[in-house]
């Protein structure tokens, strides 16, 4: 494809941010929606439609396949097929991107293809592009943040009305921000794939998901949230990760921030994701983390971008890495329902319904937790900032 030619692209998907994505494209001269895959077609979609993938594939008039279905499969076959009948793929698909990234980049390098996915993390902030930028330039050395918009806005309703889990949730998700079946959020595993996109991206290696600890907000209640604000302290779901000589550090868990922290006053379904580089310092990335426009606005983006010449992912630097928190210490607040020997020898301070431990590694106090578990389901944690 040269700069001065239209795009045309395969669609694969029509649902919230498909749909976002043809609304968009179709206002652009400079790219065409050639055909679309999908069980659900809305009314004024005109393009044609195709039911048989093979067809995208031998198309040589389509250089670029748009993926917007999520899930693991079909998904991955669709991508790879592409990447190997060489088309350029953009997707917001992070759940895929994680699992098979090393497979995934090491394809579109070999096929001398774009692939993008700036949609994957952070909904309609330009994130990873502007990751990949400081780290085309000077080490980054950390990666943190909010990086998603439901479990924000589930902590932030509940902080505002005093209410409880259930019912911020059930707003959530009268709003469009949480899923009918919204584990993933809520158990963090969501933004850990975003975590992990991001820090191989940052820091040029390949994270395994698995090792990458989490800490969920499936726990928590208004007791939780009423002890907070009396500690003048704001929850929030957390990732983080450091490059760090013996590996890299990375791991998801709620956090209680200071007022003073900008974390503190991301509202609603907002994200608020930053990088701190060697020389730069601190940079912050805030907007909407979800939503049907703004996550199709940076997959516009990435067609942009395709259509300007990209015919890569943001980074081909793919260094396998081990993660390691040990060296990451916090104070952390813990309600249980009893004190075991383990936690005895770390009580700092009793509060109403908790208490506050002496500071411990990270690694240590989420294993204690997920151990605790089996006797306190409910066992709920968060680490003081």
């Amino acid at each position: 494809m040269k700069n001065n030619d239209k795009m045309r692209i395969a669609l694969l998907g029509l649902g919230t941010v498909g749909y976002g994505v043809y609304d968009f494209i179709r206002r652009h001269d400079d790219m065409e929606i050639a055909c679309a895959m999908s069980l659900v077609v809305p009314e004024d979609v005109t393009c044609p439609i195709v039911r048989n993938i093979e067809e995208i594939y031998e198309d040589d008039s389509i250089d670029t396949v748009v993926e917007v279905i999520g899930g693991l499969h079909p998904a991955y076959e669709w991508i790879s097929g592409a990447l190997k009948a060489g088309k350029n793929v953009i997707t917001a698909n992070k759940l895929l991107i994680a699992k098979h990234y090393r497979e995934l980049v090491s394809l579109a390098k070999e096929k001398g293809v774009a692939l993008r996915c700036t949609a994957a993390a952070g909904g309609g902030i330009p994130w990873l592009t502007s990751l990949k930028r400081c780290a085309d330039q000077e080490p980054v050395i950390r990666i943190s943040g909010i990086m998603n918009g439901t479990t924000n806005f589930i902590l932030d309703t509940m902080h505002r009305t005093g209410g409880s889990f259930e019912n911020a949730l059930k707003e959530a998700q009268r709003l469009g921000y949480a899923e009918a079946d919204p584990a993933d959020d809520l158990n963090g595993a969501d933004i850990r794939r975003k975590l992990v996109i991001s820090s191989n991206i940052g820091y040029g290696c390949v994270l395994d998901e698995d090792e990458v600890a989490v800490e969920g907000i499936e726990r928590i209640t208004d007791a939780d949230i009423s002890v907070f604000r009396r500690m003048g302290r704001v929850c929030k779901l957390i990732a983080a990760s450091r490059n760090l000589e013996s590996g890299i550090a990375a791991y998801i868990e709620p956090a209680l921030m200071l007022p003073s922290m900008p974390e503190s006053a991301i509202p609603e379904n907002y994200n608020l994701i930053s990088l701190t580089g060697k020389h730069i310092g601190k940079q912050s990335f805030y907007g909407q983390g979800a939503g049907r426009y703004p996550t199709a606005y940076n997959v516009l983006q990435d067609c942009v971008d395709v259509l300007g010449g990209v015919r890569s992912f943001y980074t081909d630097q793919l260094k396998p890495a081990h993660v390691d928190n040990s060296s990451i210490i916090r104070a952390y607040y813990v309600r249980t329902d009893g004190v075991d020997k383990w936690l005895q020898s770390k009580v700092d301070k009793i509060l109403d319904c908790g208490i506050i431990t002496k500071p411990v590694p990270v690694p240590e106090i989420h294993s204690w937790a997920k151990q605790r578990r089996l006797t306190d389901p409910n066992c709920f944690i968060a680490s003081l900032r």
